[in-house]
C-alpha cells in the first residue's frame, strides 16, 4: 500500500531502547538484516486493491527483496488461518504480515498470533486506529460518502438530512444488506451518528430510525447499490466508502458523470490494519515493510488507490501530498471530520443495526 523525508535512524534507535525493535539497531541495520533474509512474504493483497500492486512493486525497487504473495483473493479470516495453520513452518506458506480488517487486529493479538513493532512514524497514527502496544495499526480507510449520477440528480445531497429531499424518490441505495455488510451498517451507522450530532451511543438506533424514514418517504431503494445501477439510474445515489466510488468515477469515465461528496456531519472511517506474525520467517523484512508503508512514499501510494493512508491529516498539514493527487479527491477539509469508531461503539452499533433492520425500517435489501 508506500520516503519518507524524515531521518528515520534516530526513530528507530528510540524505538530500540523502548523495547520495540529487537533484532535490529539502526534502520540501516533493519534493511541489512532483512536483505540477510532475502524475501517477504505476503497474503490476501489483489494488486487492483487501493494501489497495491505499485506498492508491492516500489518496496521490491527500493530494497531488492522478492515478494512472494500468496492468494491475493483471501479474505481477512483466511490471513488469521493461514497464521495458524504455518506456525512451525518456516517455508513459502507461511505469511510474514497480514492486512486485516479492524476487528481481526484485536482479536488475533488475543490469541498471540502477532509480534509488536511501532513503526518510526507512530506518533502520526491516530490513537483510536492503533493497538498502544504496537500489536497492530490501520495503514488506510475509507470514509462513507454519497455516489451520485449528476445527470440525474440535479440538486446533489451534501449531508445526510439531504437524502430525504422529495426530489430523491427512489434514488438512495445502500451498497449491501445492513443486516450482514459492514460497508452497508457503517452507512447507517454514520447516518445515525450525523442525526445523533456525534453521540456514538445512539449512533445504532438514530441510524435505524433515520433509514425507517427514508423507506417511508420512498426515497430509499432496497437493493444493492453497485455501479451499474447508479449508471442505469436505478440506484443514482449509492452510499458506499469513498474510495469505491472514486474508483467507478474512473470506470465510468464520464458515462455518466459521477460526483462524490463526503457528508457534511456522520463522516465515518472504515480501517484497515497491518500486522505481523508471532511467527514470522523474516521478521527484519516484515519491519522493514512496515516501515515502507508508513513512510510518506507508502502512505501516498494508497492515496494514488484512492484509499486514504491513515496519516493523511499528517501529510495534509505539512504539504506533503502533490496537487495532482488533490484535486481527484473531495477536498481535504471534508476529511478532518473523520471519525474512527471504536471497536466497542462498531460491536454496539452492528448489533442494533443488524438485528433491528427489519422491525425498524422493514426494507429486504437485494442483491
Amino acid at each position: 500500500m508506500k520516503t519518507n523525508g524524515m531521518r528515520l535512524t534516530v526513530s528507530v534507535l528510540a524505538l530500540v531502547a523502548s523495547g520495540s525493535m529487537a533484532l535490529a539497531d539502526s534502520m540501516d541495520d533493519l534493511v541489512a538484516a532483512a536483505k540477510k533474509e532475502g524475501s517477504l512474504t505476503t497474503i490476501a493483497l489483489p494488486h487492483d486493491w487501493c494501489g497495491y500492486g505499485d506498492v508491492i512493486a516500489g518496496f521490491k525497487a527500493k530494497y531488492g527483496l522478492e515478494v512472494n504473495e500468496l492468494n491475493p483473493d483471501a479474505g481477512s479470516g483466511d490471513e488469521i488461518e493461514a497464521i495458524k495453520a504455518n506456525k512451525g513452518n518456516t517455508g513459502p506458506q507461511a505469511p510474514d504480515v497480514i492486512d486485516v480488517g479492524l476487528s481481526f487486529g484485536p482479536s488475533a493479538k488475543a490469541e498471540g498470533l502477532l509480534q509488536p513493532y511501532k513503526v518510526s512514524t507512530w506518533d502520526t497514527i491516530p490513537d483510536a486506529a492503533k493497538d498502544a502496544d504496537g500489536y497492530w495499526y490501520g495503514d488506510y480507510y475509507g470514509v462513507l460518502a454519497f455516489e451520485v449520477n449528476t445527470d440525474i440528480v440535479k440538486n446533489v445531497p451534501k449531508d445526510w438530512p439531504d437524502l430525504l429531499a422529495d426530489d430523491l424518490a427512489n434514488s438512495v441505495a445502500l451498497a449491501g444488506d445492513p443486516r450482514s455488510a459492514n460497508q452497508a451498517i457503517q452507512a447507517v451507522y454514520a447516518a445515525g451518528l450525523s442525526a445523533a450530532k456525534g453521540d456514538a451511543s445512539k449512533a445504532g438506533e438514530e441510524g435505524l430510525k433515520f433509514f425507517a424514514e427514508l423507506n417511508k418517504k420512498g426515497n430509499f431503494v432496497p437493493v444493492t447499490g453497485k455501479a451499474a445501477s447508479l449508471a442505469q439510474g436505478a440506484t443514482p445515489v449509492v452510499l458506499r466508502w469513498d474510495y469505491n466510488a472514486l474508483a467507478d468515477r474512473d470506470t465510468l469515465k464520464g458515462n455518466p458523470p459521477v460526483e462524490v461528496v463526503i457528508p457534511a456531519t456522520g463522516v465515518v472511517a472504515g480501517v484497515y490494519v497491518q500486522a505481523i506474525s508471532a511467527y514470522a520467517p523474516h521478521p527484519n523484512a516484515a519491519k522493514l515493510w512496515m516501515e515502507y508503508l508508513y513512510s510518506d512514499e507508502g502512505q501516498l501510494g494508497w492515496l494514488k488507490g484512492y484509499c486514504h493512508p491513515i496519516r493523511f491529516n499528517d501529510l495534509a498539514k505539512n504539504g506533503k501530498i502533490p496537487a495532482d493527487l488533490l484535486a481527484k479527491l473531495p477536498p481535504a477539509e471534508a476529511y478532518e471530520k473523520a471519525v474512527f469508531p471504536t471497536l466497542e461503539e462498531q460491536g454496539a452499533a452492528k448489533e442494533v443495526i443488524s438485528k433491528q433492520w427489519d422491525t425498524v425500517v422493514g426494507a429486504d435489501v437485494a442483491k
